[in-house]
């Protein structure tokens, strides 16, 4: 099976680095015009020079609706729809019960759940039957481990708000589904770590029982499938891209 994006219009929230960008990667590849958002220039601009000349890059953060309307409004100026939207931006903290700051939890809420909300209802009037959009979700939605309640909460929120979603559109035509990766080695992830991070990332890897964590470009597969006409029959699904972990 050829997965083809050919004369498709894709647009990837938090795109310029990370799965985000794997995933606008890999939709260039595969023939799409890519649309990539984030919240740094810089690394929007180092970003888009990865991808085909046709690609653009709007500076955007998912949680101000004023934003968001921008760049609805953009896309419909030089493209006049979308085929294909992957909501992947996010934003995630440690913060153990006890610990947890009504600040850090109105970021990952308003980011996660208020942005993707907002980013996909505003995104619909450009898309017609046949589109497709996936939510980057995350295993912690079902298994958030110590210190990753609330954004594991803001994961599961979406969850819960997809399988109503495909029935408020039924008969649009337009799928939604959740890809909810585990782990990845990505330089956020890196970052977001606590403590010794190669220690946690073999720690990571001896509970998968694949033996490793995920590379971006594996979840920008797995995420490319979900978006193409291969996956029609696919719709308000959560599939897991964690090398089993989240199913033993």
């Amino acid at each position: 099976m050829t997965l083809s994006f050919d004369n498709k219009i894709a647009l990837v929230t938090g795109g310029s680095s990370g799965i985000g960008l794997g995933i606008a990667q890999t939709l260039s590849a595969l023939g799409a015009k890519v649309i990539i958002t984030g919240r740094n220039p810089q690394k929007l601009e180092t970003a888009l020079a990865s991808l085909g000349a046709e690609a653009k890059a709007y500076p955007l953060d998912v949680a101000n609706l004023e934003e968001l309307d921008t760049l609805f409004a953009h896309i419909q100026a030089d493209f006049g729809r979308l085929d294909v939207l992957i909501a992947n931006a996010g934003v995630g903290d440690i913060q153990p019960l006890g610990q947890i700051t009504v600040e850090k939890y109105d970021r990952q809420f308003t980011t996660n759940v208020r942005g993707i909300t907002f980013t996909v209802q505003k995104a619909l009037p450009l898309m017609k039957a046949g589109s497709s959009i996936v939510i980057t979700g995350s295993t912690a939605s079902i298994n958030p481990g110590a210190g990753m309640s609330v954004y594991g909460a803001t994961k599961a929120a979406l969850r819960a708000m997809v399988r109503s979603w495909i029935v408020d559109i039924k008969g649009s035509g337009i799928r939604i589904n959740i890809l909810s990766p585990g782990p990845v080695d990505t330089t956020s992830l890196r970052e977001f770590l606590p403590g010794n991070v190669d220690e946690v990332i073999q720690a990571l890897s001896d509970r998968s029982p694949i033996g490793r964590i995920g590379s971006t470009a594996e979840i920008a597969n797995a995420v490319a499938f979900l978006a193409s006409d291969a996956a029609a029959y696919i719709n308000g699904t959560e599939i897991f891209a964690d090398g089993g972990a989240s199913q033993i």
